[in-house]
């Protein structure tokens, strides 16, 4: 009861805070934009919330998923690091051969220099975040045993959910045509339904590891690789196939992300089902005790 209390308040919050910031720069017109009071606090609010809940609300810190765990994790790791690249070229390879980009701005050294230089500021950002997502949200249902597509489901809609405010007023419109040539309540559906099936991977590394940092290293390598491609205009996607190979929430790339996850899924479940002891097999004594 006092995990599902808590996780209740923390979506409320959560869905509430933006609109919150919305609220307060109505009061402040004069602020750089895309870095306004609001938008700092729609970015803050969420892990103070979880900080507030697991310090005075009983959630402890036993399950946040600080520790690297790196022992049999290693290729979950790299899976982290390598999925965003591997999926983002193969976008990219099929849209060059099927003409459905303009890579005449597309410098490979600029590229390079634009994601080596956003790596850090990346990383920070995306411990915070993932602190929220994976490390809070991800880690109380999962205590709560429920299926694993409502746990998609439930996590992702709320990571989505959470970005209305930044969809629907503090994202610019160029940022918006930039992606999708579309209104700011399709571009949030869609960024909804985006999360959503990105989720799966996340949880899915996060469920075999119990460790955040893989996620945050995968979090990290999109925002610093893959924005950075349409949103400073390395990429031009011809007119019509934004929908298909956007990469950020083209149909094609969706797919292959939640293609990943199920695979993950897949891997994960032989996994649990190989540590099943055996018909006759002693069960590990540690298991027997908890």
């Amino acid at each position: 009861m006092k995990t599902t209390r808590n996780v209740i308040i923390f979506i409320v919050v959560v869905l509430l805070c933006g609109w919150l910031g919305v609220f307060v720069d109505r009061f402040i017109p004069e602020q750089p934009k895309g870095d306004t009071l609001g938008m700092g606090i729609w970015l803050v609010l969420p892990l103070l919330m979880t900080i507030s809940l697991r310090a005075f609300a009983g959630d402890g810190w036993h399950d946040i998923g600080l520790l690297p765990n790196l022992k049999g994790n290693v290729k979950w790791y790299v899976v982290s690091l390598l999925v965003y690249p591997v999926i983002t070229s193969a976008v990219l390879l099929v849209s060059y051969i099927f003409s459905w980009m303009d890579f005449s701005d597309f410098h490979l050294d600029a590229i390079v220099s634009v994601f080596m230089g956003g790596l850090l500021i990346q990383f920070v950002k995306n411990f915070f975040e993932e602190s929220v997502w994976r490390g809070y949200l991800t880690s109380k249902l999962s205590s709560l045993k429920i299926n694993d597509f409502w746990l998609y489901f439930i996590v992702g809609g709320v990571w989505g959910a959470w970005h209305i405010p930044y969809f629907l007023v503090f994202l610019s419109e160029s940022d918006i045509f930039s992606v999708l040539p579309v209104n700011r309540w399709l571009f949030a559906l869609i960024g909804i339904v985006t999360m959503i099936c990105w989720t799966v991977m996340y949880t899915e590394i996060y469920l075999m590891t119990k460790s955040i940092w893989p996620l945050v290293l995968m979090h990290m390598t999109e925002d610093a690789l893959v924005n950075p491609l349409i949103l400073d205009g390395y990429i031009k996607i011809a007119s019509g196939k934004e929908f298909l190979v956007s990469p950020t929430a083209g149909i094609i790339t969706t797919l292959l992300y939640l293609i990943v996850g199920l695979v993950l899924r897949t891997k994960r479940k032989k996994l649990e089902e190989g540590n099943k002891p055996k018909n006759g097999e002693p069960q590990d004594i540690e298991k027997i005790i908890k």
